[in-house]
């Protein structure tokens, strides 16, 4: 929840204006909601009136809400939605990745390509990665990351605070402009793909709701804190990734913390993708598909699928804004309303079903709009 986005908080608050404040609110409810349906609809009450786990995975649920048009199409469309948006996050990490080492170390003679092949060397040890718990570990060190970053950003922001206005918030502003912020803001909170895993892992899972509450009330009010000084800080002159306002002395440090925190993330969708790609591959009954050596081989393509398409991808920023509207909007919104609506329509009540209605609505306009704007750059790059 507090993922590189975080860092283009402040570009989108300079294009929202007051409304971005409101959006940052709202998106975590809306995002922290979806969650919560989105789990629901793995549970099923037995004669008893028990509520009892009887789907596991993202794909089940979408496999229960299409068996009368066929048995397994909702999962393969869960399925290559999942796999395209968590292969291009990891192909976006190695990209950033050379990005950074670039900017680090500009006296040294290699390109950005050549930073990303280095970067991807350091990830090979994710092919040995079997469970959940060593991604928690990884996870736990990117975030105590991410905080140092926030941390210094935010003390410098204090130390310029005799300069802060309020009048540098925008009273109008231009719609496609607000779009792109209502992009940032959103996918800043987007998690539902780990929602179901991660809860099928806890060791409490009686205690998801309140988890889930709790995270996004304190990602709001971090992401609401850090946007707002950084915004205060440079007004008009806020460039759309914030460490790019930071002094020279400061911004080496920051982007070799930003390069760790990529390196740190890249495990999370990685082991998430390849876990729905091997579950794919291995329900034949032929014994080497459940080998662990087959395991590792699947891990090991993916791996490589992810440095190629970082190598050889024109154009990728734009190309993964587009993915992000299409399969970003349909993961976090679109699909756990719908599936929500066909799963317990029986028993929602009216205010239940508008909500999960709205939400589908808003999911829909989002991605429309978010994809119409991607198009748009992508035909102006290519004349």
């Amino acid at each position: 929840l507090q993922g590189i986005f975080v860092l283009g908080l402040p570009y989108a608050l300079l294009h929202s204006g007051y409304s971005g404040l409101f959006l940052i609110i709202l998106a975590a409810a809306l995002c922290c909601y979806t969650g919560k349906i989105l789990i629901a609809c793995l549970y099923e009450e037995n004669e008893a009136g028990q509520l009892v786990r009887v789907r596991d995975t993202y794909e089940d649920i979408a496999n229960a809400c299409c068996r009368k048009l066929s048995p397994r199409l909702g999962g393969i469309v869960v399925n290559v939605t999942q796999v395209m948006e968590l292969l291009m996050t990891c192909v976006l990490y190695l990209v950033v990745s050379g990005n950074f080492l670039s900017h680090s170390f500009p006296y040294v003679p290699v390109t950005e390509k050549t930073w990303s092949v280095i970067a991807f060397v350091t990830l090979l040890p994710c092919v040995f990665i079997k469970t959940l718990k060593t991604v928690s570990k990884l996870s736990q060190l990117c975030s105590l990351v991410h905080f140092i970053i926030i941390l210094v950003v935010m003390t410098y922001c204090l130390t310029q605070i005799h300069q802060w206005s309020w009048a540098k918030f925008r009273l109008s502003i231009k719609f496609e402009d607000f779009l792109i912020s209502v992009g940032v803001i959103i996918f800043s909170y987007t998690s539902q793909i780990f929602l179901p895993t991660l809860e099928g892992s806890m060791k409490n899972p009686e205690e998801f709701r309140c988890m889930l509450n709790w995270t996004h009330f304190l990602a709001c009010v971090l992401k609401t804190t850090f946007a707002l000084t950084a915004f205060l800080t440079w007004g008009e002159e806020t460039k759309e990734v914030i460490t790019d306002n930071l002094p020279s002395f400061l911004q080496t440090l920051v982007n070799l913390c930003l390069l760790t925190k990529a390196l740190l993330s890249y495990p999370l969708p990685f082991f998430a993708a390849t876990e729905v790609v091997f579950a794919c591959i291995s329900r034949g009954n032929h014994a080497i598909y459940r080998s662990p050596l087959f395991a590792l081989g699947v891990r090991g393509s993916f791996l490589l699928l992810t440095l190629l398409m970082a190598m050889f991808i024109p154009h990728f920023a734009l190309l993964m804004g587009l993915t992000g509207s299409v399969t970003g909007a349909a993961m976090t919104f679109l699909l756990p309303s719908l599936f929500h609506l066909k799963l317990k329509w029986k028993k929602l009540s009216f205010l239940e079903k508008c909500a999960d209605i709205s939400v589908f609505l808003l999911g829909f306009l989002s991605s429309l709009a978010g994809t119409v704007c991607s198009i748009k750059g992508l035909l102006e790059v290519f004349g």
